[in-house]
């Protein structure tokens, strides 16, 4: 039998744009708890904003929440996993307890320890021990890098689920980077068909035509609101994603709604982090107006349209890296949104090359 590792090197943000590999003494395995050996790592947007510095990190911190792996030890009380199994892992745990736990909505669970946020420690690493109720199995033929997806996906499910999307309306997407993208599937399963995308990046509204987006708007050209509303022939859209974070782009999809539609707020804003309202369209049209906080229950179903749409979410991975590369690895993903997607980290040995 193979030994069990009981260290893992890990990479540490120390400060802004610095860092470091530290190697750590692995904890015990709890009862209810697995040992996974973390194959790859997505960098999301969030990622970015603590690595610029944009959100403060008062001490050092492993970030990464987009991952998939492999199981190398099960806990006495384990019985749904075995050695061997690959893994999606979610990256939140909740308490459990608390109202909103006991009511499914444990992403709104005050007490949640989410991995890459100041205070919990990311999977960035080689291996980590976790609880087993937040781990999911993967399909043999899905690789790693695309189980990573089922954690950026799953924010477009959930949000698609908050709206009760539904056959025969119009989507728009304000937004087509990765979550974006991924959303466009989202409301392709529920049964949408004509989806408008904008973005500034010609790269980016190119590929949303390859996911399904029936009309993409240039926002560095083109009016939103005008085009959104020549599309529908005046009437405006049912159902408006709002991925962007970016306060003209906040405004502008409130106002691509039809009549009593629906609009979700998904975007981490920048800098500013209010946006006006119009008033008197709200009090006209009658938009019913949500917010989005991560994710609850998605995984399952995630993974699943994940993998009827594998050949489609692949075209999101455009880079690869190991992990003693992740500085160059947060450097492009942050540099290079003309022509890059989601960029992959490898805390192991390396599936991909460029």
């Amino acid at each position: 039998m193979e030994k069990l590792p009981t260290v893992s090197q890990s990479m540490y943000l120390e400060k802004t744009k610095d860092f470091q590999m530290r190697t750590e003494t692995l904890p015990p395995m709890k009862p209810n708890e697995v040992l996974i050996k973390v194959m790859a790592v997505g960098v999301c947007g969030s990622d970015v904003h603590f690595y610029v510095g944009n959100w403060n990190v008062p001490e050092p911190l492993i970030l990464g929440h987009e991952s998939a792996g492999q199981i190398l030890a099960v806990g006495s009380d384990v019985h749904d996993f075995q050695v061997g199994d690959r893994v999606a892992i979610e990256p939140g745990v909740p308490c459990g307890h608390c109202t909103y736990c006991r009511q499914g909505h444990y992403n709104l669970c005050p007490q949640v320890r989410f991995m890459a946020v100041p205070g919990t420690n990311g999977d960035l690493t080689q291996y980590i021990v976790y609880p087993a109720d937040y781990v999911y199995h993967i399909p043999d033929d899905m690789s790693y890098e695309i189980a990573t997806l089922s954690e950026p996906f799953s924010v477009g499910l959930h949000a698609s689920q908050l709206l009760d999307v539904s056959p025969g309306e119009t989507a728009f997407i304000s937004g087509a980077g990765p979550v974006g993208l991924l959303t466009i599937i989202a409301v392709k399963a529920f049964g949408i068909h004509d989806i408008i995308v904008s973005d500034a990046e010609p790269f980016r509204l190119a590929t949303a035509k390859k996911f399904g987006a029936t009309h993409t708007i240039d926002v560095t050209q083109q009016d939103t609101v005008i085009e959104v509303k020549k599309y529908t022939n005046g009437a405006g859209v049912g159902y408006a994603f709002e991925v962007s974070g970016n306060n003209q782009a906040e405004t502008a999809a409130l106002m691509t709604l039809r009549r009593h539609g629906k609009i979700v707020y998904i975007g981490m804003p920048g800098a500013v982090d209010e946006s006006p309202l119009n008033i008197s369209f709200m009090t006209t049209y009658e938009p019913q107006i949500y917010g989005s906080f991560r994710y609850a229950n998605t995984y399952p179903l995630a993974i699943d349209i994940l993998h009827d749409n594998m050949e489609l979410a692949g075209q999101l991975l455009t880079d690869f890296y190991t992990l003693a590369e992740t500085k160059e690895a947060f450097e492009r993903s942050r540099t290079a949104k003309s022509e890059t997607l989601k960029v992959i980290i490898y805390p192991n040995e390396k599936l991909r090359e460029q």
